[in-house]
């Protein structure tokens, strides 16, 4: 693909990765309608990346909003690239975990990326480009941890939507590829009270990859890849 004057949806594009992906995407020439839930935050990115990045003030979980803005900002064209980055994380036991924070996760890491999808794939298939849907899942979606049930289930059903979706939508012109990070640099761990560190992958290095996926050949797929810190371990405890 070429993605300079295509259209892209990212979805999480607030922060992290989201905000990475989004300038990477802009940087090779395209459209990005930056999704997330804080409209100051989206406006800030605008400020720094110009009219290309339009900002969307969107709850994920509301499957009725993502369908009214879809058919209203889509009636007359057909988006190329859509990056399901929006997600989360709550830490616990099993037995401790809070069922706010278990639905929280599965609405946000795995329902919200169905709902975008369902209605996105009407409009790629008429889309007479090859489009690219990119899922971005976690390592947490390879390997379980203890604390992170209630997260593993949610990546694991990306990981699982992701495979069945590549094999459904692969004649229609449409790639599917799945990311699964390890560790990288941004807020995530916040709330667990874990601070990032140098040896964490770099947010802009993550979407680079995302534009090397995104720009191979039309007929040539990479449906799913892993990525990590080849010594995770902060320079502090070495």
């Amino acid at each position: 693909m070429n993605i300079d004057g295509k259209t892209a949806i990212v979805t999480g594009a607030s922060s992290g990765i989201g905000t990475a992906f989004s300038e990477s995407l802009i940087d090779e020439g395209a459209t990005v309608y930056g999704l997330a839930r804080s409209t100051d935050k989206l406006e800030r990115i605008q400020d720094e990346l110009g009219d290309a990045f339009i900002p969307v003030t969107m709850d994920i979980t509301d499957h009725d909003a993502i369908d009214k803005w879809i058919n209203e900002t889509f009636s007359d064209r057909a988006p190329d690239i859509l990056i399901n980055n929006a997600g989360l994380g709550r830490f616990g036991d099993v037995d401790e975990l809070p069922l706010e924070d278990w639905e929280t996760m599965i609405q946000t890491n795995l329902s919200g990326i169905f709902y975008m999808t369902r209605n996105i794939v009407p409009l790629m298939k008429n889309n007479q480009s090859v489009c690219h849907i990119i899922n971005i899942a976690s390592i947490a979606g390879k390997i379980g941890n203890p604390q992170l049930s209630g997260y593993n289930a949610s990546k694991f059903g990306v990981r699982g939507f992701s495979e069945a979706l590549f094999q459904e939508l692969r004649y229609d012109g449409i790639k599917v590829t799945c990311f699964y990070p390890g560790s990288i640099a941004t807020h995530f761990f916040d709330d667990k009270g874990m601070e990032t560190h140098p040896n964490m992958m770099q947010p802009g290095d993550v979407a680079q990859v995302l534009v090397n996926i995104l720009e191979t050949p039309d007929n040539f797929l990479i449906n799913d890849i892993t990525m990590r810190p080849l010594n995770p371990k902060s320079p502090s405890d070495q």
